[in-house]
C-alpha cells in the first residue's frame, strides 16, 4: 500500500478539513480546488483525493474520472476523519474503499467479472471479495484521475476525444503509468469503449503491455443500455484473453 507519485494531498487536506459542508457542490467546485480550466474545450479538473496505490494488485479496474459524487464522497470521507490521527495513507486508503464504483454499478460490474471466471484465476470465490476482505488484490482508478466536467456535467470520455485534446492526455500521461510502475503487470480492466482507448493510447505510445488490457469491457453503469449485448458479444475473446494472460503470469 502506498501514495501515488503525482499525489496533490499534502497541498489539499488541510483546506479539505477547513470546509464547513464537505458535500456542497459550489464547496468543491471552485477556484481553491481548480486544478486547470480549458474555456475552448468546455473543461474544468478539479482536485479530489484519488491518489491511494495497491502496489499488491493483480486486477486493476479502471474508469475515465471520478464523478460529482465520487467526489463527494472522497470529501466527506477525509472530513470525517480529520480527528482521527492517521497517515495520509491511511486516509486515501478509506477514501477509495467509500467511492469506488459503488451503487447499482458495483453490482453488474461484479456480475461481469464473475462471468468470466476471474475469482477462479486469482483465488478468490466472487468478485464481490474484492471491495471486501480481498480488498488487496485489486486497484482501482481512473485514467483520469481527477474528477473532469465538460460544460459542468460528468466528462464521458467522448466530447470532447480523451486522447486528441491536449489537457486531457497530458493528465493521462502524468498519472496512469506512473500508477502501473508500481505494480507487478496486474490484470487491466477497462470500463467501457473511451477508456479502453486512453489505454490502446498508452500501449501505443509504449507505457504500458497491450497484453494485460481486457478490452471489450463494457461500461458497468445502470445508464448502458447496451451492456449486455457488449458483453455478450465480447465475451469468448475476454476468456480467451484473460486465460492467456493468467496462464502467461503463472510461468513467470
Amino acid at each position: 500500500m502506498s501514495i501515488a507519485a503525482y499525489s496533490k494531498f499534502n497541498q489539499y487536506k488541510n483546506k479539505i478539513h477547513s470546509l464547513s459542508a464537505p458535500t456542497l457542490n459550489e464547496s468543491l467546485m471552485n477556484e481553491t480546488f481548480l486544478l486547470e480550466k480549458d474555456s475552448k474545450k468546455k473543461l474544468e479538473i478539479y482536485y479530489a483525493p484519488f491518489e491511494h496505490l495497491n502496489e499488491q494488485a493483480k486486477v486493476v479496474i479502471v474508469g475515465i474520472t471520478p464523478g460529482l459524487h465520487q467526489m463527494k464522497k472522497s470529501f466527506e470521507t477525509v472530513w470525517n476523519l480529520k480527528d482521527e490521527n492517521l497517515t495520509d495513507e491511511e486516509v486515501l486508503h478509506e477514501v477509495k474503499k467509500n467511492s469506488s464504483f459503488e451503487g447499482p454499478m458495483r453490482k453488474n460490474l461484479i456480475n461481469m467479472l464473475d462471468e468470466l471466471n476471474l475469482p477462479n484465476y486469482i483465488g478468490i470465490t466472487s468478485t464481490s471479495e474484492l471491495f471486501e476482505s480481498s480488498s488487496h488484490l485489486v486497484q482501482t482508478t481512473s485514467v483520469l484521475p481527477y474528477p473532469v466536467f465538460y460544460n459542468g456535467k460528468n466528462y464521458s470520455g467522448s466530447t470532447p476525444n480523451i486522447v486528441k485534446t491536449d489537457v486531457l492526455r497530458e493528465l493521462i500521461l502524468q498519472s496512469f503509468p506512473k500508477e502501473m510502475e508500481h505494480l507487478n503487470n496486474p490484470l487491466i480492466v477497462p470500463l467501457g469503449v473511451n477508456v479502453s482507448k486512453a489505454l490502446t493510447y498508452l500501449s501505443e505510445e509504449g507505457l504500458i503491455d497491450s497484453k494485460s488490457i481486457l478490452n471489450g469491457f463494457p461500461h458497468p453503469s445502470g445508464g448502458n443500455g447496451h451492456r449486455h449485448r457488449q458483453f455478450a458479444e465480447n465475451k469468448q475473446e475476454m476468456v480467451e484473453k484473460m486465460d492467456a494472460y493468467f496462464n502467461k503470469v503463472q510461468l513467470t
